[in-house]
C-alpha cells in the first residue's frame, strides 16, 4: 500500500505501544504491572464530574464555538492571568487535549524548509508533530550533569537561518526536569532576540516540587522577555481530567485564529460536557487548587519512595531527580550486555521475565535510559522495584 508522503516517516506513540502490549498480555493472564503511561492514578474530583453531569442534563451538549465554550476561555484566561501579565481570552483555543493543542500550533507555524528546535530528551510526540507538519527537527540537549537543561549555548550551536521555532517542556516529560525561572528566562530571551516561536509545553505546571506548587512558567517572567510564543497547558495531569480530553493553548489573538481555523477542519470544538467539567474545574480556583495540592503531595511522597528503593535495591542505576511531573527516568545501559544492546532490548527484558512494563528512553531521543511512571499506589511501585532489582540489582 502506497501512503502519502505525510505520514511516510510517521511513527505510532511509543509509550501507548507499551501500555497496549502491557495490556495484551494482562488480558491473556500474565502478572503485568504497568508503569509506561503518563496518566494520575486518582479520580477525577466529583465536584468537576458533576458539573459536566448537570451540563447534560441541562442540554449542553450540542456543538460550541470552535475555540471553545467563550465562558470556559475566559475562565482560563483569567487562571492564567498574574499580576500585570494579563492574559487575552481571545488568544485561548481550547482543544481536544493539550496533544491537538500542540499540533495546531506546529501546523499553524511550521512548513518545509523550516527547522523546529526540540529539546531533548523529548516527549515522543514532539518530533512527529513537527514532522507532518512537513518541517524539521533539529534536537539539542544541555549537559548531563545539568539534567539535560537546555543554555542558550546549547540553543546557539543548533541554530541555523532556518530555524523558526524551539519546542520544549517543563517540568519535562520524560525526565521530571525542571527549568528554574533564571534558566527559563535565558532560553525565552534567546529565542525572542532571533524572532523565535517557543512552544512551551506546561502541562505538568502544577505537579511541581519545590516552593509555592507550581513550576516556573512563561508567564511568570516579565513580558518583556518573552517573545513569540505559544503556551500550551490542560486539564488531563493536574486535575486528573486524561480521559475528558481538555487542553488548551495560550497565544495572540491573531495565531489563535488561525489555530482555531486548523481545528475546525479537524474535530471541531472538544466535547461539551468536557468543557462544563474543566469550567467548574477553572473557575472555583479555590476548590481546584485544593485537589491538585492532595494529589501533588501524593505524587511527592511517591517520587521519594522511588528514589529510596532505586538507592537501596538499584544502586547501580543513575536517574534523574524529578522535581515535577511522575517520572522517574534512569539508566540501562549498565545492563546492556548478552544480546541487549538498547534501553529497548532491556525494557522488552524486564517486560518478559518479571512483567514490568516501562518505556524505552529511544522514545524520548536517549537511548541509554527508561522511563517509569510512579502514578501508582506505594505496594505497587514496591513490588515492580522489587522485581527490577531481580534482573538489574
Amino acid at each position: 500500500m502506497e501512503l502519502s508522503p505525510n505520514v511516510a516517516a510517521m511513527k505510532p506513540s511509543a509509550t501507548l505501544a507499551v501500555s497496549a502490549l502491557a495490556k495484551r498480555l494482562e488480558a491473556q493472564g500474565r502478572d503485568i504491572i504497568n508503569l509506561s503511561t503518563g496518566e494520575p492514578d486518582f479520580d477525577t474530583p466529583g465536584w468537576i464530574s458533576d458539573a459536566a453531569m448537570q451540563g447534560i442534563r441541562d442540554g449542553r451538549t450540542r456543538y460550541t464555538p470552535t475555540p471553545g465554550l467563550p465562558e470556559l476561555r475566559a475562565a482560563i484566561a483569567r487562571f492564567l492571568s498574574r499580576g500585570d501579565r494579563v492574559v487575552d481570552p481571545a488568544g485561548i483555543v481550547v482543544s481536544s487535549g493539550a496533544k491537538q493543542a500542540l499540533f495546531n500550533a506546529c501546523f499553524s507555524l511550521f512548513g518545509p524548509g523550516d527547522e523546529v528546535i526540540v529539546a531533548t530528551p523529548y516527549w515522543t510526540s514532539y518530533p512527529e508533530m513537527v514532522g507532518l507538519a512537513r518541517a524539521t527537527s533539529v534536537f539539542a540537549a544541555g549537559s548531563e550533569e545539568n539534567d539535560f537543561r537546555l543554555s542558550p549555548e546549547d540553543l546557539e550551536r543548533v541554530a541555523t537561518p532556518a530555524t523558526k521555532g524551539l519546542l520544549f517542556s517543563s517540568p519535562c516529560n520524560p525526565t521530571g526536569v525542571v527549568y528554574g525561572a533564571d534558566e527559563l528566562r535565558a532560553v525565552a530571551e534567546w529565542a525572542r532576540d532571533r524572532g523565535i516561536w517557543l512552544i512551551s509545553d506546561e502541562i505538568y505546571r502544577h505537579i511541581y516540587f519545590g516552593e509555592g506548587g507550581e513550576a516556573p512558567g512563561l508567564l511568570d517572567l516579565p513580558a518583556t522577555s518573552v517573545g513569540p510564543h505559544v503556551l500550551i497547558n490542560g486539564a488531563s495531569k493536574s486535575f486528573a481530567m486524561t480521559g475528558w480530553r481538555v487542553g488548551f493553548s495560550a497565544t495572540t489573538p491573531e495565531l489563535a485564529k488561525t489555530m482555531q481555523g486548523v481545528q475546525s477542519h479537524i474535530t471541531s470544538n472538544a466535547a461539551t460536557p468536557s468543557q462544563m467539567a474543566a469550567l467548574a474545574a477553572y473557575s472555583d480556583v479555590g476548590r481546584t487548587r485544593e485537589d491538585v495540592a492532595r494529589m501533588r503531595e501524593a505524587f511527592r511522597r511517591r517520587r521519594d519512595l522511588v528514589m529510596r528503593l532505586f538507592d537501596e535495591r538499584l544502586p547501580n542505576l543513575s536517574y534523574l531527580r524529578p522535581e515535577g511531573a511522575f517520572y522517574l527516568f534512569f539508566r540501562v545501559d549498565s545492563a546492556f550486555g548478552d544480546g541487549r544492546d538498547s534501553a529497548s532490548a532491556v525494557c522488552s527484558w524486564l517486560l518478559e521475565e518479571v512483567g514490568v512494563a516501562v518505556v524505552p528512553g529511544e522514545a524520548f531521543g536517549e537511548p541509554r535510559y527508561a522511563r517509569m511512571s510512579f502514578a501508582t499506589s506505594d505496594a505497587v511501585l514496591d513490588d515492580a522495584i522489587r522485581r527490577m532489582a531481580t534482573l538489574l540489582g
